[in-house]
């Protein structure tokens, strides 16, 4: 891969995270503007309430970026792991750890998922 690729691809990754971050700090800063000020009438009791597209956005994107990770996490220790294991075959709880834990990368991004989804 030539260098000018390897940099664009860093800088769109770059870039990509930042949006993300400035759309979580956005998410969890701002509040529910009040009923009198948006001149909204108060809804009916078995009326459900309305729901903050940000707060979802965000939540998608936790779950999106987190299961993406755990994907790549995932393909290099267990490619790792198989090449230890070829080896060693006593290696294969230790292995398995391991797999385990990048793939618990995944529930995290679920997890923070889940909470902006309570925020909403």
């Amino acid at each position: 891969m030539s260098v000018w690729i390897r940099r664009s691809l860093h800088a769109v990754n770059a870039v990509v995270a930042l949006a993300a971050l400035a759309l979580l700090v956005s998410v969890l800063t701002t509040r529910g503007a009040p009923a009198a000020a948006t001149g909204a009438t108060q809804a009916a009791p078995g009326a459900p309430a309305s729901v903050n597209g940000t707060a979802l956005l965000g939540a998608a994107i936790a779950v999106a970026g987190s299961a993406i990770g755990a994907g790549i996490a995932v393909a290099y220790t267990g490619a790792a792991a198989l090449a230890a294991m070829s080896e060693r075959p006593e290696l294969f709880g230790r292995a398995i750890v391991i797999v385990g834990l990048a793939e618990g990368i995944a529930i995290y991004g679920l997890v923070v998922g889940v909470i902006l989804i309570g925020r909403a």
